[in-house]
């Protein structure tokens, strides 16, 4: 099987962008319409036109003057990708790769309106960023009513509205594919569970603008597409965003503090196939759970007294514990356990985890701990940690 990797699309320019202070503001959540019928795709555009934003970042990069000189001058970089209007106080939604980096920024509404803004909280697990419009407004906001992605199914329908490639909004329409789609970032040596996957085609510049189901309510926040490792510049036409359960799990943390603490446990593992099954004595093959290859250092895995994968002078692979349900909560794949732990665990909370060892079956407690930030301390482990 080929291993695939996220395509995050924002565009490079050259650009020079004022930057201001901002006042302190909260937040104002929205609210969904049950009764709110489905409209024509057109309907739906014109009515988030006016919210869906262009968002310009620059950042300062080193570069040198060639490759005899050691001269090292400043050059200005400006990258574009969406946004959309979160509530009447100047919240902008946005990905965090849009603003990764980022010294300056502005953001531009569809009548030309221009206004600096400030990133006042960023989260790089799930890529979802939060601005703040500095200034006065020339017109009133109209934020986008957030959905509810819990009640998604594959197979419906659903439209991206954003800036690709710089050109001024525009809509692609697609479907569900996957509601729970599993997203690993190497780069940062995490997994981002509960991911919409759709084929509505997003491209450079459409990073950080809404997916929307057919009442206009904002269900997704576009991340990027899928793109074969194996085989370069292939697309398969695969997309990704942030559930909204999860943004307006994210945004209001980052509003209020300007982060989220994600909570974990420090392991890496794996789904227990039935052909690995078969290679472990003791049990049958038909065996559910998650597979613990290693363990993190003082992690509440590790307080936990939770045992990795271990290979002995002979090259023979020794497997490790075996997850098969944490708070007595069932586990049979491991979406299933990071679903868990983002969806109703908090750092402090403490978990019972469910494990087989050696043909008995443990009770191992443990206090869940934040995530570390930043997450590169933990890219030497071979796969994204739990």
């Amino acid at each position: 099987m080929k291993s695939t990797k996220l395509f995050l699309p924002t565009i490079i320019l050259s650009m020079v962008i004022l930057f201001l202070m901002p006042p302190h503001y909260t937040v104002v959540a929205q609210l969904t319409s049950p009764m709110q019928s489905a409209y024509s795709l057109n309907s739906i555009f014109r009515m988030v036109d006016n919210s869906v934003v262009q968002i310009t970042t620059t950042t300062n990069m080193l570069t040198s003057n060639n490759n005899n000189t050691p001269d090292i001058q400043r050059q200005n970089a400006t990258q574009l990708g969406s946004g959309f209007v979160y509530d009447t106080l100047g919240h902008i939604i946005t990905n965090n790769h849009v603003i990764d980096g980022a010294n300056l920024v502005d953001v531009t509404f569809v009548d030309g309106s221009r206004y600096a803004a400030k990133i006042i909280g960023r989260d790089s697990y799930t890529d979802i960023a939060v601005l703040q419009i500095l200034g006065n407004l020339t017109h009133s906001l109209k934020p986008l009513i957030i959905g509810n992605s819990s009640k998604l199914k594959v197979g419906e329908q659903v439209v991206a509205v954003g800036h690709p490639f710089g050109i001024q909004n525009t809509m692609t329409a697609g479907i569900v594919g996957q509601t729970q789609y599993l997203l690993s970032i190497p780069d940062l040596g995490v997994f981002t569970p509960d991911v919409i996957q759709t084929d509505a085609a997003i491209n450079p510049g459409n990073s950080g603008g809404p997916l929307l189901n057919t009442k206009g309510e904002v269900i997704g926040l576009n991340i990027g597409r899928i793109i074969s490792v194996g085989a370069p510049g292939q697309y398969p036409g695969l997309t990704v965003a942030a559930a909204s359960k999860v943004i307006m799990r994210i945004v209001p943390s980052l509003i209020r503090a300007g982060y989220y603490a994600h909570p974990y446990l420090g392991l890496t593992g794996m789904t227990l196939t039935s052909n690995l099954a078969e290679t472990i004595n003791g049990i049958p093959r038909n065996f559910k759970g998650i597979i613990v290859n290693s363990i993190v250092k003082d992690s509440p895995a590790d307080k936990a007294g939770i045992q990795g994968s271990t290979v002995d002078k002979y090259a023979n692979r020794h497997w490790g514990d075996i997850i098969t349900a944490i708070d007595g909560h069932q586990v049979q794949r491991i979406e299933d356990l990071i679903s868990y732990i983002e969806q109703h665990k908090s750092v402090g909370d403490n978990s019972v985890l469910s494990v087989y060892r050696n043909g008995q079956m443990l009770n191992l407690s443990t206090t869940l701990s934040a995530r570390p930030d930043p997450f590169q301390s933990l890219q030497k482990y071979s796969s994204p940690v739990l």
